[in-house]
């Protein structure tokens, strides 16, 4: 099977990045939007990532406009939305799809690697996060309501 280092994307700012850039660090892959309910987890996420990042940890952040348009913006827009209003420094994404027939294929791994609730693969709502080990294996899924601080000890058992 692939690990998450058989994939890139491309950052906010339009670069191609390889996932395996981020390799031999613990990763939380996360898809975001700026008009969600669960928008303020960005804070968490932020402060688990100031936590641990010099512990060998860090968060990618994937917007997504699949859910009832939570997130329409251009990636400028999202990313000024991001730092102005959370602080965000950890790694922003263009915007991707995680379903459907234009799923980023990074998220489709995922999904194939972590099934949610009822071996379900689709992502149901904005803020699924995803959880990767040192070498590249997806650990778990967390639903869109588990905080970022829910997942601290399972990130430090990986650390």
């Amino acid at each position: 099977m692939p690990s998450v280092y058989d994939y890139s994307a491309t950052t906010i700012t339009g670069q191609d990045k390889p996932i395996s850039e981020y390799k031999g660090q613990v990763i939380l892959v996360v898809n975001t939007a700026s008009k969600c309910g669960f928008t303020p987890q960005f804070k968490g996420l932020e402060a688990l990532y100031e936590k641990y990042k010099d512990k060998g940890f860090i968060v990618l952040g994937f917007p997504c406009n699949q859910f009832l348009n939570q997130d329409p913006a251009s990636n400028e827009e999202i990313s000024q939305f991001c730092e102005l209003n959370y602080g965000v420094t950890f790694p922003m994404f263009a915007k991707i799809d995680v379903n459907g027939d234009d799923t980023h294929p990074l998220f489709k791994h995922l999904k194939d690697a972590a099934p949610g609730l009822l071996g379900m693969n689709a992502i149901k709502w904005n803020f699924t996060k995803f959880l990767v080990d040192r070498n590249g294996n997806v650990i778990d899924r967390y639903a869109p309501q588990t905080a970022p601080e829910d997942i601290a000890k399972d990130i430090e058992k990986l650390l």
